[in-house]
């Protein structure tokens, strides 16, 4: 892989990961373009980590209080200790522990079929639309007024749900989520924190078996390329995260929309032409 290739790449995994545009289509869309066959599994892996660094870092307060004070419910359980009621953090790290068991179940279930949607571009351009319209759809939706301590385990499940969904190439996975968070009351703020939250997991058990699979086939190796993609990603990711924020709040997804629906457009009539 040519240093511009990953330059590029690392920059667009950190905006599309987190923006509702899908990075896992981009990617696809890039190496259809840059003509990358095989061998760059690895670095694909090592990007998804590259993102899974800036959640760290735009969340790292409510990460850390989450899991010391789940940790510190796990131990008054093991002693007995009567818990009235649950912390707005162990409420948080309970919600996200059930929402990722939907969609393990999903991407493991349905592994060998997500991949072979990577053959062609045509699905994903469709799933390009499909993301557009969701976007739309959400937009429409209120400011309703679900904190954490009004989200329902039923909440997590649907939204884990939309996440597994998302493992298709096309469809956003920050979008699904907070579309589905949106569906279900959430306040904004609150469907975008827990979008980004439930990534964690998600993101870091697909990085540790793209890692198994790089590994078994003996693909593994760094250079300065992947160095400098997996810092793009994590660098661009944090300004990612931060923007949509920001567009959410001032109901912006429609421009989403706009874009992912030329953008699919364009990928069906490039995968129809070149068939």
């Amino acid at each position: 892989m040519s240093w511009f290739e990953a330059i590029v790449m690392g920059i667009f995994q950190g905006i599309a990961e987190f923006l509702p545009i899908s990075s896992s289509g981009h990617l696809a869309l890039l190496q259809y373009l840059f003509d990358i066959k095989e061998g760059n599994l690895f670095f694909t892996e090592m990007l998804h980590f590259g993102t899974l660094i800036s959640i760290f870092i735009v969340y790292f307060k409510d990460i850390a209080r989450i899991i010391y004070e789940f940790i510190g419910l796990i131990g008054s359980l093991i002693k007995g200790k009567r818990v009235h009621k649950l912390t707005r953090h162990q409420w948080f790290g309970l919600l996200i522990i059930i929402g990722s068991i939907p969609t393990a179940l999903i991407g493991l279930t349905f592994k060998d079929f997500f991949e072979s949607l990577y053959t062609s571009i045509i699905p994903i351009g469709v799933a390009f639309i499909v993301t557009g319209f969701l976007l739309w759809i959400a937009e429409k939706k209120g400011n309703e007024g679900k904190d954490v301590k009004d989200v329902r385990l039923l909440d997590a499940v649907l939204i884990g749900i939309f996440q597994g969904i998302a493992i298709i190439p096309g469809i956003s996975r920050s979008g699904s989520t907070i579309v589905g968070g949106l569906f279900r009351g959430l306040k904004k703020p609150v469907a975008t924190e827990f979008s980004f939250l439930l990534a964690l997991p998600a993101t870091f058990g697909a990085f540790l078996l793209g890692m198994k699979d790089v590994a078994e086939g003996g693909g593994a190796f760094i250079n300065g390329q992947l160095v400098l993609g997996v810092i793009l990603s994590a660098v661009t990711g944090v300004f990612a995260i931060k923007a949509l924020i920001k567009l959410l709040n001032n109901n912006k997804l429609k421009y989403f929309s706009y874009y992912l629906w030329v953008l699919g457009i364009l990928t069906i009539v490039m995968g129809f032409v070149n068939n």
